[in-house]
């Protein structure tokens, strides 16, 4: 199977593309979502976006992240998406529907993608915690302070720490995605106040890891900040990999920033599995 696919990013946050999918090809990339992400031996990525056709939007958006498993949302990663189907369609505006909900782009300008993620969610039980306890003071380690958990279409734990730029991302990111307080694991975001209105933001995301940006977490944090006495409801957020602006009002939490085109390629299924390259080199798959 030969299937045509576009690798984009938004800020670093990088993305392979397949553009109105049937159903046979939506189960093959599904069942080698990990071996088209890998940077060595497949395409590379920090998300696969696979949009199919339905009658009640513009397209259908199903999320696989890096390791193979299923995201409810995605928000740079909808921009992008967003970008191809614009220019595809030669329209301004489109609407998809994800596992988090239906979820509305627009151009904003001629290099920036907006994207309204809807409202957040600050229950236990939509975040989803595994216990009914305070979302916004969660003691989860010894060696951070309290966390606030939101849910923007998919679950996030926030943090506020002194400099973010210090943070344990990669030590302990992983063991609070995984912590038994959240049944279907969360993104972690690591976040210090620059300014007013001004934050920056780490991140560690659930089923990819350390990436550059992270569209979701972003909206996230600034919510987080907000909530948290912080911030107004219209927030700077500066990531590794550049800046995104995130609103929220009374119609949602709308992010806006830019897209970029990498290339264009052809991709032919089935690739060759990652664990066959790890038993030829002699190594534990």
């Amino acid at each position: 199977m030969e299937l045509i696919f576009e690798k984009m990013h938004g800020l670093g946050n990088d993305f392979v593309i397949f553009d109105q999918a049937d159903q046979h090809a939506v189960e093959a990339i599904t069942a080698q979502a990990a071996e088209i992400a890998d940077r060595r031996c497949g395409i590379g990525c920090d998300q696969i976006l696979i949009t199919t056709k339905v009658a009640e939007t513009d397209a259908r958006l199903i999320i696989l992240n890096s390791d193979g498993s299923r995201a409810e949302a995605c928000g740079n990663g909808t921009r992008c998406v967003a970008e191809v189907m614009m220019r595809r369609l030669g329209k301004d505006h489109v609407a998809m529907i994800s596992d988090g909900g239906t979820l509305e782009a627009w151009r904003s300008s001629q290099s920036e993608v907006s994207v309204n993620m809807g409202q957040p969610r600050f229950s236990w039980q939509e975040i989803p915690l595994r216990l009914e306890t305070d979302p916004s003071a969660l003691h989860l380690h010894d060696d951070l302070p309290a966390g606030m958990a939101v849910n923007i279409g998919n679950p996030h734990c926030v943090f506020v720490v002194p400099d973010a730029e210090m943070a344990p991302v990669a030590e302990l990111g992983p063991v609070i995605e995984t912590h038994p307080m959240f049944p279907e694991k969360t993104n972690v975001e690591f976040i210090s106040l620059l300014d007013t209105d001004h934050i920056r933001m780490r991140v560690w995301e659930r089923g990819a890891g350390i990436t550059l940006a992270c569209g979701s977490g972003a909206t996230a944090a600034a919510i987080a900040a907000h909530q948290l006495g912080l911030t107004s409801h219209h927030v700077k957020v500066d990531l590794d990999g550049g800046r995104l602006m995130i609103d929220w009002g009374m119609d949602g939490a709308v992010m806006t920033g830019p897209t970029c085109h990498v290339f264009q390629g052809r991709l032919t299924l089935p690739l060759v599995p990652r664990k066959s390259f790890d038993t030829a080199k002699g190594q534990s798959s």
